[in-house]
């Protein structure tokens, strides 16, 4: 062995085993250097009572939030059966009220059949088309009113009255049983408004 080899320096302590003392006399651990989670987290009571504090905050604001602030009628139903096609082509007049603190728009608007049959959803027909349905089915026209529009703004505290337009794949007679109508409105930034008539 050469004579200038460097020496390894001395080997520590074991892992988990306490280094000696030094001179000024405090012990100290290398372990604890890094800490554990019993040293640096509170306990486990308090971060549970955070948590359901900051869940019970949230789901309050979450509902409150999400309330419709609009409110509406189905004020009449005219349904009349498309001929030698087992649909009814239903004129809804509807009446939708703004009762939130800032204005609203209409995003879509679409109604819901319930019959013994079962559940028959369609959407609102255009504007464009109403005139051709009137055409084809005078009786629908009788106690129509302007179009009930996408896009049309009520402002905070204003009500609109239009009318909507949506076919279900029914006989005339099952239109008139029904078991319930509804027509759900949907704001862009609030939750739809269900009327049920």
């Amino acid at each position: 062995m050469p004579e200038n080899a460097p020496t390894p320096p001395p080997a520590g302590p074991a892992p988990g085993v306490s280094e000696p003392a030094p001179s000024g006399g405090m012990k100290f651990d290398i372990g604890e250097e890094f800490g554990t989670a019993k040293r640096n987290l509170p306990p486990a009571k308090i971060v549970l009572i955070g948590i359901a504090v900051v869940l019970v905050v949230g789901a309050i604001l979450v509902f409150t939030q999400s309330l419709p602030s609009s409110a509406g009628s189905i004020d009449d139903v005219v349904g009349v059966e498309v001929p030698n096609q087992g649909t009814v082509l239903a004129a809804i007049n509807v009446t939708v009220r703004n009762g939130g603190k800032k204005a609203m728009w209409i995003h879509s608007m679409k109604a819901t059949l319930k019959t013994d049959s079962g559940e028959f959803p369609d959407e609102a027909a255009s504007p464009v088309d109403f005139e051709r349905y009137f055409q084809a089915l005078p009786a629908l026209k009788q106690h129509a009113m302007e179009p009930l529009k996408v896009e049309t703004k009520i402002q905070p505290g204003g009500e609109v009255k239009g009318t909507i337009m949506v076919s279900f794949p029914v006989t005339q007679d099952g239109f008139d049983r029904r078991k319930s109508l509804s027509v759900a409105i949907q704001p862009y930034d609030q939750r739809a408004l269900v009327i049920t008539k």
